[in-house]
């Protein structure tokens, strides 16, 4: 199957919600440690910390096995339980409004195909080394 697993900590931030926002993605593969990070305007916290997964999930260029730390609720839920409901509803909510950040959600559901995911849920700012350096990545961001 997939070679050596590979832990990811994600994390987004925002400055104003909308405003101009941040991600950042910290990466083990192996022996390495990787930092990614990036920003937009006018966006919002959850439109981040969805591209802080996929900009990491991106990264890899073959399967892996893969643990991702995330402290986003709206995430794990999203990846775990509404997007099957979503694509059976024609990308519909339970009250049929259209699914928000239905492109991020498409675009992380094709790219968590590829891999063997385990989900974990991290409180945010508890002191998670991993999840401690996304935050900063994306913080820093936002300030740039």
């Amino acid at each position: 199957m997939a070679s050596k697993k590979v832990v990811m900590y994600t994390d987004g931030a925002c400055s104003g919600n909308p405003g101009n926002g941040g991600w950042g993605a910290y990466i083990e593969i192996d022996d390495k440690k990787i930092e990614l990070s990036g920003s937009e305007n006018n966006t919002t916290n959850n439109r981040m910390e969805l591209k802080a997964v996929i900009n990491a999930l991106d990264y890899l260029n073959e399967k892996r096995d893969i643990i991702i730390f995330t402290d986003s609720k709206y995430v794990m839920q999203g990846i775990q339980e509404w997007i099957k409901k979503w694509k059976t509803n024609d990308w519909k909510t339970a009250q049929k409004k259209d699914v928000k950040n239905k492109d991020l959600w498409v675009e992380l559901d094709n790219l968590t195909d590829k891999h063997s995911i385990k989900w974990e849920w991290v409180k945010g700012h508890s002191g998670d080394y991993g999840n401690e350096i996304a935050d900063k990545l994306a913080v820093a961001q936002i300030k740039r």
